[in-house]
């Protein structure tokens, strides 16, 4: 639009932009277009399903443990799950995932367990220790403040680029965070020093009960990326095939000194924003409704079972496997001792100041409060 429109010889076009979608497969499974070589890779195609449908049995029964008073607040992936598995088949083992809170099929996938999970929801921070000598060892943990751990990537992708690495950071965070001062000062940052990190954003349409159109006037989330300099693209976030293809190009496109990207992916969130919400308040029937017509584990499963790699033994199969693995961490995690009180001041800094030095050895002291912590 040009403010000034009666004297066209006075006013030229600088710059223009263009904003791309990728999809490759329609909600009932069927193509759209030629798939990557990767789908087409019998044992791949399993595994990425295998691992959408475990992080579903895992959420469910996250979900009932938080229902019958045995979890704290959780934040469900229903719907989202196909954005994890894409980050987890994308990444290379010593890149760094900085994470939101709902990509818990890409943190399986780099080897964190079940149970760890639990642990973080369960108030024990030691769930985010994750497991020496798995690609999750180097990732953060959980991000529940809203934009932070953004900025921090950039920190990070700085390091890789003064060591001179050829990793790659991928920084993830929900639409709501793209609204905070943290998100757009990491964009401009990246550019500015061409750091090799990606930006995901998971569109669920809402930011708790805040529908996207009324928390920003972007016609999408991509766009946002524009006024850092960065490359923005968006893809069908239900479509595991077509996230796991634009996240391994910008991915690439970053380990080779070509510069930051930012991906908007396409989804919705099929539970409430988490087992505190209620989101009938808000949300109506009917949209919901829709939404499960893509739902992400129904659509790639259609198309495993058409391209011959999949039928009802293997879902039976998985559904009793993954149903299993999630009862087993639940056993797990509530069987665990708490962490000692005096635990909380082990963490924060490499040499404890001295100010907190008399407090921690007075909070060891006293123990436990009538036996719990």
């Amino acid at each position: 639009m040009k403010l000034l429109n009666h004297d066209s010889k006075a006013t030229t076009r600088i710059a223009s932009y263009e904003i791309f979608r990728t999809q490759y497969l329609n909600p009932d499974g069927s193509l759209i277009a030629d798939p990557p070589a990767f789908t087409k890779d019998r044992e791949q195609a399993r595994a990425m399903y295998a691992l959408m449908l475990r992080t579903r049995l895992f959420d469910k029964k996250a979900v009932a443990l938080q229902r019958t008073g045995q979890l704290g607040t959780y934040a469900a992936v229903l719907g989202q799950e196909a954005i994890g598995v894409a980050i987890g088949h994308s990444l290379a083992d010593d890149d760094i995932f900085i994470p939101g809170y709902r990509e818990y099929a890409a943190q399986f996938a780099r080897g964190v367990p079940l149970r760890a999970i639990l642990q973080y929801w369960g108030g024990d921070e030691r769930g985010m220790d994750y497991p020496a000598g798995t690609p999750a060892h180097h990732d953060f943990p959980l991000s529940v403040p809203i934009a932070t751990q953004v900025p921090h990537a950039i920190g990070v992708a700085y390091a890789m680029k003064l060591r001179g690495e050829k990793r790659v950071v991928l920084a993830s965070c929900g639409d709501g965070a793209t609204s905070k001062g943290d998100f757009y000062e990491a964009v401009s940052s990246a550019k500015i020093w061409n750091l090799p990190i990606v930006f995901l954003i998971s569109n669920n349409g809402w930011a708790i009960s805040m529908p996207s159109h009324r928390q920003t006037g972007a016609q999408t989330f991509a766009q946002k990326g524009l006024a850092g300099g960065i490359n923005g693209e968006q893809v069908d976030g239900n479509d595991v095939i077509a996230t796991r293809a634009v996240l391994s190009a910008a991915i690439e496109r970053a380990r080779n000194g070509e510069g930051p990207s930012l991906v908007e992916a396409l989804t919705y969130r099929l539970h409430d924003h988490t087992t505190a919400d209620d989101a009938r308040r808000y949300r109506p029937e009917a949209e919901v409704t829709a939404a499960w017509e893509r739902c992400p584990v129904k659509r790639f499963k259609a198309y495993i079972e058409a391209q011959g790699f999949w039928n009802q033994a293997d879902e039976d199969a998985l559904v009793a496997e993954g149903t299993a693995a999630a009862e087993a961490a639940a056993q797990e995690f509530l069987k665990l001792k708490p962490a000692a009180p005096e635990s909380m001041f082990d963490h924060l800094y490499a040499s404890l100041p001295k100010a907190l030095e008399w407090q921690r050895d007075e909070v060891a002291a006293r123990g436990p409060v009538q036996g719990a912590h």
